[in-house]
């Protein structure tokens, strides 16, 4: 364990953040993207890449792959996050405001991943 304890942070929360996804999936289900397919089957994978990256994260060996796959995770997560801009309906009843907090929030998660690089 000699990395920083705020990576230990970071993989904590993607694990809690995916395991929620098997938790609570119709909450993941109500903001998927019109567009898109098979909601449910996303809403498990999009959980089961995020437990996979926590885990890898703590692996020196893996870390800069994980790194690299939260990278890219959090911005095809930016596509949600813009979907729910779109309506009330779309946006789950989430105040507006922290949907749009949401957007820069996820800049600084993209820099606190690249950050261990």
């Amino acid at each position: 364990m000699d990395e920083p304890w705020h990576l230990y942070a970071m993989a904590a929360m993607y694990f809690v953040a995916g395991l929620m996804h098997f938790v609570k999936p119709k909450a993941y289900m109500r903001i998927m993207p019109s567009y898109l397919p098979y909601h449910r089957e996303l809403v498990y994978l999009s959980g089961a890449a995020e437990i996979a990256l926590a885990i890898a994260l703590c692996i020196p060996e893996t870390k800069a792959l994980a790194i690299a796959g939260i990278i890219l995770m959090l911005i095809v997560f930016l596509l949600v996050h813009f979907y729910m801009l779109r309506g009330e309906k779309e946006g789950a009843g989430i105040p507006k405001w922290i949907l749009l907090l949401r957007i820069p929030l996820q800049f600084g998660l993209m820099y606190w991943a690249f950050w261990y690089l």
